[in-house]
């Protein structure tokens, strides 16, 4: 799947969303045009596209969200990820062989906190009910929906996966991934919404629905029980910041890697980056440098804060970034990336709202592989999340498997805001291009004064660092890779997946006129509507 953008800015001034599926986005649309909050599209969006989009989001995920509150000029942090079972067990991983948790096993379904944290978005800052916001969701589950190349592409992909049980047929069209055109119901799903819209988050923590996720993980040999389900909350917490050139960029504090944007700006503000250029080699070179000493700080580091041994302050502040800085150098890749302060003690998808008045909503709602562990909830249509993959069995690891713990995250929704008023509401999807795709869009936007769209259509790089390679796309001029080669890089030209580089959605709020400009992924379906 190959793309070229021709997009223009969608601007607007009574509301707009973006996300990546158009009937997702105007799910959400639909939500602000009758009076709703950005926080109620938001909701609308994601339940939306757990339907049209199931291979990477759902109920049986996790979601994290800041909210504008343009009332307050105040931002809020909400972590609705679920912790790892109070039974979870490492020693016993350890006994039986496993090296790493198998993404595709039972003891990688940790809690799903989606359906807590959508019902804590809508009590604080929503305008609907959970019945009404999750209206377009269940139509779309009951009666079906056309599927897009890109979507069938991605469900394709995933087959095998829902074949590990019976029960994923039920995200299947006689048996096979539905293709393009054709016309997608999951009817279990939708009974599966249809509860939690009349019941909100209790319906699905507690009683039927609890005991049969449980029950099924447990037949399969995992931990999760219906104390655990009863047991999880969202929390509410004070967002992290810096401000790199004049921008205040906010994120989500850990157990998530929003730590890693903001050390990788730190770092990269000691560069004029502006002065390279935009597509030069100097510029990749800085900003993968600077992206493999985040994610390597952030892969070592991040966890359950509650067992962290880095201070997220010392993290995140101008000194240390300045400490990790020395280890650029302009004319040559480092070796390797030792881990800075190691002795102190795949799928998502992202939906940005801002309505009328103001206000915002940044959120990512996630499954983490595809489908996640395939494991599908016979009669609900639930494919259990993966993140408990994500936790380290290694027992000196911050990250280790322990009971009643929340594992490393990539989910990182952001925002900006100048002068004490919203900017931006931003995020880039897609694992480890999280953290380094929002690099490379927030210095297209401050850096270069790109528009939204513009920022989104510029071509990226995404380094891995299990592979020590880092990504190019095929546009890309040829003499920035043979430069980078030349530094020391392992180039890799692909277009082997469509969201390899990420999947982004941008919508910038003029302070003084109230105007939004929004700009949408091209390399997937994304979309920015508004009214």
């Amino acid at each position: 799947m190959k793309f070229d953008s021709r997009r223009s800015n969608v601007r607007a001034l009574n509301g707009m969303v973006a996300t990546s599926q158009p009937l997702a986005a105007m799910a959400g649309l639909r939500m602000l045009m009758s009076g709703g909050s950005a926080v109620d599209a938001a909701v609308a969006a994601a339940a939306t596209l757990n339907v049209v989009e199931p291979f990477s989001t759902g109920v049986g995920g996790d979601v994290f969200a800041l909210v504008w509150s343009a009332e307050a000029r105040k931002l809020y942090a909400l972590n609705a990820s679920g912790r790892s079972s109070s039974d979870a067990d490492a020693d016993a991983l350890r006994s039986a062989g496993y090296d790493s948790i198998p993404d595709n096993s039972p003891y990688a379904v940790t809690v799903p906190g989606a359906v807590s944290g959508w019902q804590a978005l809508l009590d604080r800052f929503g305008n609907m009910e959970m019945s009404d916001v999750l209206r377009p969701a269940i139509d779309y589950a009951q009666n079906g929906y056309p599927v897009s190349e890109m979507v069938s592409f991605q469900w394709a992909g995933a087959e095998s996966r829902l074949k590990q049980n019976h029960a994923g047929e039920e995200l299947l069209m006689r048996g096979r991934a539905p293709r393009a055109g054709e016309v997608m119901a999951m009817p279990t799903l939708a009974d599966t919404l249809r509860t939690i819209a009349y019941g909100g988050s209790d319906a699905f923590y507690r009683g039927h629905t609890a005991e049969r996720i449980t029950a099924f993980v447990q037949e399969r040999g995992g931990w999760l029980s219906a104390e655990d389900m009863a047991a999880h909350t969202p929390s509410w917490e004070e967002p992290i910041t810096t401000n790199y050139r004049g921008v205040d960029v906010w994120q989500c504090p850990p157990n998530n890697q929003g730590v890693n944007v903001l050390l990788a700006l730190n770092i990269a503000e000691g560069f004029d980056i502006g002065a390279m250029g935009a597509q030069s080699a100097d510029r990749h070179h800085h900003l993968i440098e600077t992206a493999r000493l985040a994610l390597t700080d952030g892969m070592y580091h991040i966890t359950d804060p509650a067992h962290m041994r880095a201070d997220i302050g010392m993290l995140t502040s101008k000194w240390y970034a300045g400490e990790r800085r020395k280890s650029i150098h302009g004319d040559r890749a480092m070796d390797d990336v030792p881990v800075g302060l190691r002795r102190q003690d795949g799928d998502t998808v992202y939906i940005t709202c801002i309505d009328g008045a103001g206000n915002a909503c940044s959120l990512i709602n996630s499954v983490f592989s595809d489908f996640g562990t395939g494991l599908v909830v016979p009669g609900t249509g639930i494919a259990l999340h993966s993140r408990g993959a994500s936790f380290s069995l290694d027992p000196t690891h911050p990250n280790v498997l322990a009971p009643n713990k929340r594992p490393f995250h990539t989910l990182i929704p952001g925002m900006a805001t100048r002068d004490g008023e919203l900017w931006l509401s931003y995020g880039v999807m897609g694992t480890v291009q999280q953290a380094q795709g929002q690099i490379q869009v927030l210095s297209n936007l401050i850096d270069f004064g790109m528009s939204p769209q513009e920022a989104l259509d510029s071509p990226r790089f995404s380094y891995r660092p299990l592979e020590g390679e880092v990504g190019l796309e095929p546009r890309i001029a040829d003499n920035i890779a043979d430069d980078l080669r030349g530094r020391g890089h392992r180039i890799v030209i692909t277009d082997s997946h469509p969201l390899y580089f990420g999947g982004g959605q941008v919508i910038a709020r003029d302070a003084e006129t109230g105007a939004l400009t929004g700009g949408s992924e091209p390399r997937n379906d994304g979309c920015a509507v508004g009214w």
